[in-house]
Parts: structure tokens; sequence; C-alpha cells
């Protein structure tokens, strides 16, 4: 079958490419994945009420479970893209295919049906692995491998690393963090109807950004590698030798580990920490303070990150960072009901993350370069597949690591109400504490109560933790794996020489 062509031409990074390829299209995909990222697990806990299903059980396991499952697909994903050969290259166009599965399955995600527990768990499990071991896993290697595979002009790969995460921090950074907070889940609350009508719109939204994506790309490096060069097939446990054996794979799929561990968990907990530790449940301004001051240096380092990148070497200022991020987390561990100083840390945080967010994907291009030029092989599929591995693992593990530890330490779910009345009743009749006073909650727009539940000292110990503690030592450890990153000192050399092996095949 003949796809549609790539509306790029040029065999240069053009305008055009950058904003509507890199910049507008992946915003339907990665805003719909941010606010899964932050707001699903509160679905789950909160909307839900799954926390104590199979004595917190179910919530601690099916999360790992899941993640196995999407490790298998993110490796066989890998080895179809290898493998893929069409004059619209080998990533791109499973783009297609992204754009149509991941808003079915996103919409799966949320419309949940009543009945018994065992069909809840059965729905959410299958949900979930449709759409994160499945559609999402097709659009994220895919994408994934867009700037990889775009240009092996340093300057220009840099700047469409730069481009494609300014889009990932608006949908997280801005709407996600901001909007949402402050407007939508206050409106939403614990009704599930409204959560189903939520994320219809957000994944329809999905659909034409993502083709957006596919047209306005292109595959420079596999048009450059040729056919003869594609003709060179290796075994999975060949492609994983030649990953783990490259020492400088090996760093930076190690700093992947450590930072996604951090991140993940920190994502994890941010709306139960503003809900519980430092505001109270949904009020509309703690998730908007921590959000605004922390996102601050997100929209200055778009000017500012890739000219420090290449004075001082991609490397270094990532470096730096991981030693503001260990600074400002150790800040807000250590007040972390003090709104001013959480705000301080969050704003030194996030200054130090800048790195990690802007050039990483330059960072591991540079890599696979490196591995390129030593091997005369690419494998671009492949090393992607384990970076989405160590993504997709940890957002299952530490989000099975989160739940267990809510659990232990007797987290209470909100509840919604029909009335004051009927709230007062329901308090009184299991023992609990509302986190404000029922008379000044204000009801939805049609009347639902959502009353938030006083949580044990335990249970604000551990979304501390999970907020501002555990970046602490990930950061630490970042800093020092990248330490030993030196590809950047020979990668101009080394791109020469891979260019003109693939002249000299061409003229053989």
């Amino acid at each position: 079958m003949k796809l549609p062509a790539s509306l790029i031409k040029s065999p240069e990074v053009t305008k055009r490419e950058k904003w509507l390829g890199y910049l507008l299209g992946p915003a339907g995909a990665l805003l719909l994945n941010a606010v899964l990222a932050t707001y699903l697990n509160v679905y789950y806990t909160d909307v839900l009420n799954l926390t104590p299903l199979w004595g917190g059980v179910f919530l601690t396991v099916f999360p790992i479970v899941s993640k196995i499952i999407d490790a298998v697909t993110n490796i066989l994903m890998g080895q179809i893209i290898d493998r893929t050969r069409t004059k619209e290259g080998k990533a791109r166009p499973w783009l297609l295919l992204s754009a149509v599965l991941v808003p079915v399955t996103g919409v799966l995600l949320f419309t949940v049906p009543e009945g018994s527990d065992t069909v809840k768990a059965l729905w959410v499990m299958i949900s979930y692995n449709l759409f994160y071991s499945f559609a999402y896993t097709i659009f994220n290697m895919s994408h994934g491998l867009m700037v990889p595979l775009s240009t092996r002009d340093s300057t220009a790969r840099g700047g469409l690393s730069v481009f494609n995460q300014i889009t990932t921090i608006m949908m997280s950074g801005i709407l996600v963090a901001l909007v949402f907070p402050m407007v939508i889940m206050p409106a939403i609350g614990a009704d599930k109807s409204k959560w189903i009508t939520l994320m219809c719109v957000l994944s329809i939204v999905a659909l034409p950004l993502t083709l957006l994506e596919y047209f306005f790309t292109k595959e420079r490096i596999t048009e450059e590698i040729g056919k003869a060069e594609e003709e060179n097939k290796l075994t999975f446990g060949q492609q994983m030798k030649l990953l783990f054996t490259d020492r400088y794979m090996r760093i930076i799929y190690g700093y992947f580990l450590v930072t996604t561990i951090g991140i993940t968990i920190k994502n994890i907990g941010l709306v139960y920490y503003c809900n519980y530790v430092l505001g109270t449940y949904n009020d509309g301004v703690t998730q908007m303070l921590v959000s605004v001051i922390g996102g601050i240096p997100m929209g200055i380092g778009i000017f500012a990150v890739w000219p420090l990148a290449k004075r001082f070497g991609k490397r270094n200022v990532t470096m730096a960072g991981c030693a503001l991020i260990a600074v400002g987390s150790l800040i807000c561990w250590l007040f972390p009901t003090n709104m001013v100083l959480v705000l301080i840390g969050q704003f030194i945080k996030n200054m130090g993350g800048l790195p990690g967010s802007y050039v990483c994907l330059a960072l591991f291009a540079d890599c696979l370069d490196h591995m390129e030029w030593k091997s005369d092989l690419r494998i671009d599929g492949a090393a992607m597949s384990i970076y989405n591995i160590i993504a997709v693992a940890m957002v299952g593990i530490m989000t099975g690591v989160f739940n267990w530890m809510l659990a232990k330490a007797g987290y209470l779910a909100p509840f919604t109400s029909g009335s004051i009345a009927e709230a007062a009743a329901r308090l009184a009749e299991n023992g609990w504490t509302a986190q404000v006073a029922l008379e000044s909650l204000k009801p939805a727009a049609d009347g639902v109560l959502t009353v938030a539940l006083a949580q044990p000292r335990s249970v604000g110990w551990v979304i501390t933790f999970a907020f501002v503690g555990l970046e602490t030592f990930t950061s630490v450890a970042a800093f020092l794996l990248l330490f030993f990153l030196r590809v950047e000192k020979t990668i101009g050399k080394e791109q020469a020489e891979i260019k003109a092996r693939h002249e000299a095949k061409e003229r053989n």
C-alpha cells in the first residue's frame, strides 16, 4: 500500500517542519498523555475508589504487571520499526496508525462500566494495556525517533529537540499544571460522567494533530543510509549486545532510568501533595501556584538552554541542572508545608530541569551516532525501545509503589454527596473528619458536593517523599552518571567519518 507522501521535501530542516511537525503535531497525543500521567491515578483512587480493592493489592500489582506487558510490546515495536521499509521511512508510517488508535483507547480508559469489583478491575486492566502497551507505544516509539532520524546536523537536530520539548512543556507545564487545577478539576470533582466527557474531547483533538506530525516530518538519516545499509539485519540478541556493550549507551540509559524514577513519582504525587500537604482538595490555587512558579523556568529555557548547551556542552549544562534539582528538592523536603519556601525550591528545581527537558534527545542522538561510528550499524528502533521501556516500566513500578504506600499509610479517598446533611451523616457513620468545614464547600453546577477527608500523618509523609523527597537522591545519581558521558568530545569527527562511509558505498 502506498503511503501519503511527506510534505517536507527539503534536504535541510525547514521552519515549517519545526513549527508544524515538531511543535504543533505532537501536541494532541502529548496533552492526552500528560493528563493521564497526572490524573489517571487520581481517577482510579478518587473517582472509582479502587484503593481498597482486594486489600490494596490491585492498584499496587496491576500497574507493574501492565508495564511488563508494555516492555514486551516496546521491544516488539522496536523490531518492527527496524524492519519497516517504506519510501516514507521506518518510523513515520506508524504515526498514521497511532493517530486513530490513541484517541479510541484513550476514551476506553475512562468509560469503566458500573458493576462488580471484578468487572471494574478487568475493564481497567484491559483498557490500560490497550492504551499504553499498544496504542501509545506505537505513537511514542515513532514520535521519539523523529529527532534522531531527522538529520545528522547536530545544530539543526538540537533545535528540533528544543521544539519537540517545548510542546511537552506546554502541555504538561501550562495546560495540565495550570488550567486543570484552576478551572477543570474544581468543576469536575469526583463526577465520573464529567471525567468521561473531558477525556473524549482530549482524545478527539489528538487525531488531526498527530496527522500533522506525520505530514510535516522527514527521515533524512533513513534516506541517507540507503537500501544497501538497510539490508544489515541483526537478531534481537545481537542488537542488545551492540547497545549494552557501548559505554555511552549504558550511561545514557542509566541517566534516563534514575531521572525517570524521580520525575515519575513526583508527577504522581503532585496532585496529592497540593491537595493534602500544602493546600486543600482542589482549591484551585495551591497547585496553580506550585505549577506557575515551577513552570516559569521552562518558558525561560526556550531561549536560554540551547545557546548554553552550544557554548558549554549538552552534558555540562545537564550536570549543572542535576545539581540545582538536588538543592531545590532538599529545600522543599525540609519545609514541605511552607508555601514560600516550597515555591522557591520548585523554581530552583525547574531551573535545573531545563537541560534534561530540552537537549536530552539531542544527547541521545549523539550516542546513537557514536555507536554507528563504532559498529557501522544503525538500530534506532531497538535503541528507542529500551529508552521507552525505561520510561513505561518506571511509570508502572512507581505507580504501584506509590499506591502501595498510600494503602499501607491509610489513604482515605474523597466522596460525593447530594447535601451537607447527607455528607455529615456519612462522616459520622465512618468516623471520618472532613478536610475543611462542610459549610465552606462549594457544590458543582449540578449541586454535587465533593468531600475530601483529613488524612493520617503517615499519608502526608508518603506524599511529601514522593513529590519532593526522592528527587534529592535521583538527581545526585544522574549527576554522577553524566560525569562519565564524554561523547561530545569526538562526535563531530565521527559524524564526518560516517558521512564519508555512506558516500563511498553509494559510489561503489
